[in-house]
């Protein structure tokens, strides 16, 4: 027994009462602490591990679906259709929305391509650059940096007026509506063999690039002149259409020149291909480079192409969906925005009650839009460095949003809020409208509802006139 105790001693030792003594208790709490902390390391390793695993396990989330990638007619044209321009001297329309979807411009991609020959620009509203505000005059210029002449589209013919120096707002109105200085000139073009037109539309009527493509069609035509247009997308889509048809010729004028809905469900290229055929008195020698993987319901968004601004107010494209509605702010002594970082989103004025006209404007509960109260301090255009009060549009769902219904609504309302304020510029809001007849019906209290009822007459016919020219 005595030498089994002895072979066997214990490595924790009791005094006589069975009580440790003290360095047997500090080699007993030693041990268990080191016995605990094996135990919690291999339980948060464990832990870890199976966290770990889990996660490598675990199918990865899935991105976001992918927009469609739609390919250019500058894109198709460059790899298919050279042999179109081979030989010959070319001119450009174009600006700073002409670009691939790499983002390279148009200008630099003639110019290093061997088989185009790039002999003159010609610039639309806004210029080459994009970089003058709306109705500034543009002139001709020889480019620095490209080393061939720039052509003015927007007024070539005429000098700077004081007007434009001063009451630029009211200038602007003037210019835009004047057919003078806004068609090329045949001394412009009588060194080229082809003109090729490419900018980015935003597929509302009131746009002067659509204007200076139909002007420069109709050079084209009475010169000899083939004219290629480089198909883009309708940034809101190619199905909806809204709005009256322009009146023709009375309401013509380079903000709208012929008679098409206020928003015309077309691309550029399938319009170039209509005013061709039916508004042209001598038509064209006209080559419309359709886009590849385009669908008519696509918005700008769905296209996987990058947003360039087409013209200077034109930043985003939510600007561009609200814009067939609010550009008839334009017509009225109500800011559309300009001056802000939000043009077109944004609108009010001085003597408005930003909070009391967006709680009317949300009571009528329009489709696909909220009104957000607005105080903004314009830096040009109307109000300049005057505080207004007016409101943002937000639109919720831009499939059930109608810009122009919209924008009745909102000048109606703020005709009922502020009858000795507001005012209409009355020959500018009917010459975008492209008639007389939505103003008089407004002063006589028509219901808005009753206005838009009217357009649909005239949107029906048309929609059967364009299916001839429609490429997609």
């Amino acid at each position: 027994m005595a030498m089994a105790n002895a072979a066997w001693p214990s490595r924790i030792f009791k005094d006589e009462e069975g009580t440790m003594s003290k360095s047997t208790t500090k080699i007993a709490f030693r041990f268990t602490f080191f016995i605990w902390l094996f135990m919690i390391i291999l339980l948060v390793g464990g832990l870890l591990g199976t966290a770990c695993k889990t996660e490598k396990e675990s199918p990865p989330t899935s991105p976001p679906k992918a927009a469609e990638k739609v390919k250019l007619g500058m894109e198709v044209f460059l790899e298919k259709h050279l042999d179109l321009v081979k030989g010959k001297k070319v001119g450009l329309i174009t600006n700073p929305s002409g670009v691939d979807s790499r983002l390279q411009s148009t200008i630099d991609l003639f110019r290093t391509n061997p088989d185009i020959r790039l002999v003159a620009l010609y610039a639309p509203e806004h210029g080459v650059r994009g970089n003058a505000q709306a109705g500034e005059y543009v002139p001709f210029y020889m480019d620095e940096k490209f080393k061939i002449p720039v052509f003015s589209l927007y007024g070539q013919s005429m000098k700077p007026q004081p007007g434009m120096l001063k009451n630029i707002d009211e200038y602007m109105r003037s210019f835009d509506t004047t057919h003078v200085g806004k068609q090329p000139e045949s001394s412009m073009t009588k060194d080229v063999d082809i003109l090729v037109y490419d900018i980015q539309d935003v597929g509302t009527r009131i746009y002067t690039f659509e204007s200076t493509m139909a002007y420069a069609m109709q050079a084209c035509a009475e010169n000899g002149i083939d004219y290629i247009v480089l198909d883009r997308p309708n940034p809101i889509n190619g199905v909806d259409m809204e709005g009256p048809i322009l009146e023709y010729p009375e309401f013509s004028s380079p903000v709208g020149i012929y008679p098409v809905p206020l928003r015309f469900g077309m691309t550029i290229g399938e319009l170039a291909k209509l005013y061709n055929e039916r508004f042209l008195e001598k038509k064209a020698k006209l080559t419309v480079i359709p886009m590849e993987g385009w669908k008519r319901n696509m918005w700008y968004d769905e296209t996987g192409l990058p947003w360039v601004f087409p013209s200077p107010n034109m930043s985003t494209l939510d600007t561009a969906t609200v814009y067939p509605g609010q550009v008839f702010l334009e017509g009225t002594n109500v800011s559309e925005g300009r001056g802000t970082t939000r043009p077109f989103e944004i609108f009010g004025a001085p003597w408005i009650d930003g909070n009391e006209l967006t709680r009317k404007l949300n009571a009528l509960g329009l489709p696909g839009v909220i009104f957000r109260e607005q105080w903004f301090n314009p830096t040009f255009s109307k109000f300049k460095e005057k505080m207004c009060g007016g409101a943002q549009i937000h639109v919720t769902d831009r499939n059930a949003y109608r810009p122009l219904e919209t924008t009745l609504h909102i000048i109606k309302t703020i005709r009922d809020m502020y009858p000795d304020k507001f005012e209409f510029h009355e020959k500018y809001f009917d010459k975008i409208m492209g008639t007389s007849k939505v103003r008089q019906a407004m002063l006589k209290g028509i219901a808005v509802k009753d206005i838009v009822a009217g357009f649909q007459e005239g949107l029906k016919t048309f929609s059967e006139q364009r299916q001839p020219f429609l490429l997609y």
